[in-house]
């Protein structure tokens, strides 16, 4: 199925006269950040042609345009997975949807299990560099929209966002911690053998997302910046097994300090 980002951003662009140059995915840890927003237009995913619905507890599945930190931004609340049965051209049309109403710099987050023994719950780690582990590729999609597929990735994560990022947490007073992230298809858990051989890959946190939406940000030429707030430890590295019911109650705890880091963020933006 070929997709018309350009149809969806159309979309946004009657429902609002803003125009952010600021794009944010809220990821499972990261959800009540919306709350702070101060809205202009909120739409549903339903509403934008093309555009699949999430169906996964904590993803409420619309785009949020308005002012964070005094920023004017657009907000993915929720993303859709490659788990849930969609195409990575679907999981991904969100990123191609904002970049078509202007955005220019995306910040993606999420909640992540923490590999590296100095990654404890509760804790943030700005992603420095990923290991794609989904065993699949969006810029194979036939939704690519023509663009080339070849598209370095080496510095995919050194821009200034990441520099900003790190200036927040430290005016938050929030230790934010620098590692590789690891993404891998789901739905099921890591087995504890493979999570040994992912820390023995340099993995230093792992997750279900955001790999697949930044290889389509950097095809598109946006600068990117990655966030994780680490919600369990790894499979075998915990005292408990691994629950989706754990993830989320964890989410709740850092909603606060999330709240603050992507506010002060915002704020930052505004004076770059």
């Amino acid at each position: 199925m070929q997709l018309n980002p350009q149809a969806a951003a159309k979309v946004l662009n009657a429902a609002t006269s803003l125009r952010p140059n600021l794009g944010i995915v809220l990821g499972s840890a990261f959800g009540q950040v919306a709350e702070s927003i101060e809205a202009d237009a909120t739409i549903g995913f339903a509403d934008l042609p093309g555009c699949a619905a999430s169906s996964i507890e904590g993803h409420s599945g619309q785009f949020i345009i308005g002012r964070l930190g005094g920023a004017d931004v657009v907000v993915q609340s929720g993303r859709l997975h490659y788990y849930e049965g969609y195409s990575m051209g679907q999981v991904t049309f969100p990123i191609r949807v904002m970049a078509e109403f202007g955005v220019k710099s995306v910040l993606l987050t999420n909640a992540a299990g923490g590999i590296a023994a100095d990654l404890a719950v509760g804790d943030f780690m700005r992603i420095t560099d990923h290991i794609n582990l989904m065993g699949a590729n969006p810029l194979r999609d036939e939704a690519a929209g023509g663009l080339p597929g070849f598209v370095d990735m080496s510095e995919t994560y050194s821009g200034p966002l990441g520099q900003m990022l790190g200036r927040a947490a430290a005016d938050c007073g929030i230790e934010l911690k620098t590692g590789v992230f690891a993404a891998v298809s789901g739905p099921s858990y890591e087995t504890s053998a493979e999570i040994r051989a992912f820390a023995t890959l340099g993995a230093d946190a792992i997750a279900m997302s955001t790999v697949p939406e930044v290889i389509v940000a950097r095809q598109i030429g946006l600068q990117v910046a990655g966030l994780s707030c680490i919600t369990n430890a790894a499979a075998g590295l915990g005292k408990s097994p691994i629950s989706h019911g754990e993830v989320l109650e964890q989410s709740r705890q850092a909603s606060n300090p999330a709240t603050g880091l992507l506010m002060r963020f915002c704020e930052l933006t505004c004076k770059s």
